[in-house]
């Protein structure tokens, strides 16, 4: 199955990590929701990218400053329309509580150091180990994940493929390696294959890019508009049909 992953929901579309944002990515025809995890001053796992709050909230700092409480009372839509003004930050805990039990795929990346054990907790607590791939551009976040869970799937966000990288992976028994698109080829692509990786491009930020990802035989993608994805897709298999 080809992994059509609503990058911080359908934020080409929508406020980015917020609850509105994910339902529109599903609703478009994604298999599957990208999301970012940091940690609050009092300990709770929030879905933000960033580092400070200002771009996507009406907030200033680091969510760290403040705590999950604080973060409540923030407006995480009216920077995108006033259409979604009054839409609120999401913890993990309430994502699993929304989406745990639907039939889609979860990329969470780490983007704060010292949450894998409580990421692995909610991640148990609400069953949705099969669905996860925990991903991280920091190797030592994933190298703290599997010193603690031996199995669960993991994907390293990197730049390209070569063979270093692909050894990097594979020592921390990574099962996904995630190329940026603009640098993707397709003999990296097979390279990672034949090596027994599946291939998740992030980055796709064009729909320029998101062919070339294709083209190039990527597993899966990133994607701010899942439903051209969806659309690429659908007409890749028919004129996959059209010709057989």
């Amino acid at each position: 199955m080809f992994m059509n992953l609503a990058h911080r929901g359908a934020s080409e579309y929508a406020p980015e990590n917020t609850l509105a944002s994910f339902y529109k990515g599903i609703e478009m025809g994604a298999n599957g929701i990208e999301t970012d995890l940091k940690i609050t001053k009092d300990g709770v796992i929030i879905l933000f990218h960033d580092n400070e709050l200002n771009r996507t909230t009406n907030g200033t700092g680091l969510p760290s400053d403040y705590t999950w409480e604080e973060l409540q009372q923030l407006d995480a839509g009216g920077w995108y329309s006033p259409l979604y003004a009054g839409e609120r930050l999401v913890s993990f805990e309430q994502f699993l509580h929304y989406f745990g039990r639907k039939s889609v795929l979860f990329a969470l990346e780490l983007k704060d150091k010292f949450i894998e054990e409580q990421s692995l907790y909610y991640i148990e607590k609400y069953g949705v180990r099969e669905q996860v791939t925990v991903t991280s551009f920091s190797y030592d976040n994933l190298r703290a994940v599997r010193a603690k869970d031996a199995t669960i799937k993991m994907g390293h966000l990197i730049r390209h493929i070569d063979l270093s990288s692909i050894e990097q992976v594979k020592e921390i028994n990574c099962q996904q390696i995630c190329p940026a698109t603009e640098f993707i080829t397709a003999e990296g692509v097979a390279l990672a294959k034949a090596h027994g990786l599946e291939v998740r491009a992030w980055g796709a930020f064009s729909e320029a890019l998101m062919h070339k990802a294709l083209s190039c035989g990527v597993d899966g993608m990133t994607i701010n508009f899942p439903d051209k994805l969806s659309m690429a897709l659908a007409s890749k298999e028919n004129s996959s049909i059209s010709v057989e």
